[in-house]
């Protein structure tokens, strides 16, 4: 999630104080809430009646005040726990592997929230909060859990993504040729997932489910109410929006579709390898290209973290290394013998890095730095970084930015995909026992 992302999400869960990802961080060790009933076992966790009760109440708070109709209670109610269930096991996961936030790094993120919304300090923001009735202890608790998920996503689907030069000609190339490549599109979208390996059974119950979806939208239903019914995507529970997207970066099935609708038309169902989709085209506006871009060139030494590493034994092997290089030692050859990333053979060397290239934490990290000053341990999902600034120009968009900006397109959009399908796997790999019966009441 980018840092305007994550304020987005910040200031709905102000409005609405919706419980997420980081009530099941504590899952395994936080002592639980004596409760009347457990509705699911996931793996060897549960959630319980109050828990799903809680979320429940948070959610449909949240599809009020965005002026959402709400779907049938036992229609959300299953959509929620499933949300719930996709959470708590990415929470298990990160904990397992060794995906944490110290105090410190939640302070810096929660300092960055502040500032981004015009509060002069931390407690000023933290004194807002809580006239506006949100408990600020568990809302710290909320970016916790959004920024190792946030991790978690980085570390294995973003990380491991390969982009071949062929796949950035064949995508330029594409582009060229399709009309309207200067547009941009809000759009929403509804999921409905195919399971891995599925039987020609499955496959069939998933399209008649995205059917029923297409027959009640053509009906005249809210698409809002109908994705957050029935939409196994991450963004149900907000309508299905995506937001605003350039033609680059908005897959070639779904850009084939919105391209023939008009605002407010609704596509059939698509088939793509991880479900079947339904489009909402919301708006479309033409896009301004920007000429000149301010480019850093940086270099860095990257120590992964993996299950045998863990964050800390990276972090001071980092801190190491800094202090030799502040005690003499080059850093191109300290980057060549400890770097952990592809950059390692050319001393740590980045090249020319333009806006968007690099994770936000990165990134943020190295536009604070001034020509020839290193930064100190900057974290992201890939580890621990040490970044030193070389030079920064303006530079008109070149051929080559042409295609880092491609090469960012397809990242996007295989990011998404790929998201999915590990978190199938997740699924797949785990043992859920349902035990849901009675409806919550609205």
């Amino acid at each position: 999630m980018s840092q305007s992302k994550l304020i987005q999400a910040v200031l709905l869960w102000c409005a609405c104080s919706v419980s997420s990802f980081a009530a099941d961080t504590q899952a395994s060790s936080a002592p639980r809430r004596l409760v009347d009933k457990i509705v699911a076992v996931v793996n060897d966790d549960v959630i319980t009646r109050y828990e799903l009760s809680d979320r429940f109440g948070g959610i449909t708070q949240q599809l009020k005040k965005q002026g959402t109709a709400l779907p049938p209670p036992d229609v959300l109610e299953k959509q929620v726990l499933e949300r719930m269930i996709t959470d708590m096991l990415q929470a298990q996961f990160a904990k397992e592997t060794g995906v944490r936030v110290d105090d410190a790094q939640l302070d810096k993120t929660l300092q960055h929230i502040a500032q981004d919304n015009n509060f002069p300090s931390l407690a000023a923001f933290r004194t807002k909060l809580e006239q506006d009735g949100v408990e600020f202890k568990k809302f710290r608790e909320e970016i916790r859990g959004e920024i190792i998920a946030n991790r978690l996503r980085e570390r294995e689907v973003d990380s491991k993504l390969v982009i071949s030069d062929s796949e950035v000609d064949n995508y330029l190339a594409a582009q060229a040729r399709q009309p309207g490549k200067g547009e941009e599109y809000q759009m929403a979208h509804i999921l409905v997932l195919v399971p891995e390996q599925a039987g020609a059974d499955k496959i069939q119950a998933s399209r008649q489910k995205a059917e029923q979806a297409l027959a009640q939208l053509q009906g005249g239903a809210d698409f809002a109410q109908v994705a957050a019914g029935t939409s196994d995507a991450q963004d149900a529970m907000q309508g299905g929006n995506l937001g605003w997207r350039p033609a680059d970066r908005v897959p070639v099935l779904f850009l084939d579709a919105v391209q023939k609708m008009k605002p407010g038309e609704i596509s059939p169902v698509m088939r793509s390898p991880n479900g079947f989709h339904i489009l909402k085209l919301i708006d479309k506006r033409s896009k301004d290209v920007p000429v000149v871009v301010s480019q850093t060139h940086a270099r860095h030494i990257l120590i992964k973290t993996s299950e045998t590493v863990p964050e800390n034994d990276a972090k001071n092997r980092l801190l190491e290394i800094k202090q030799r290089i502040e005690s003499g030692a080059d850093f191109a050859e300290q980057a060549k013998r400890y770097s952990e990333d592809g950059s390692a053979s050319q001393g740590g060397d980045l090249g020319w890095i333009s806006p968007g290239d690099t994770v936000p934490e990165f990134e943020g990290a190295m536009n604070a730095l001034q020509p020839s000053q290193m930064s100190d341990a900057v974290q992201s999902g890939f580890g621990w970084h040490l970044i030193q600034v070389l030079e920064r120009r303006n530079a008109n968009v070149s051929t080559e930015q042409k295609k880092q900006q491609a090469r960012m397109a397809i990242h996007t959009f295989k990011s998404d995909e790929a998201f999915q399908d590990w978190l199938r796997q997740l699924r797949d790999r785990a043992y859920v026992e349902y035990h849901l019966e009675q409806t919550v009441s609205q």
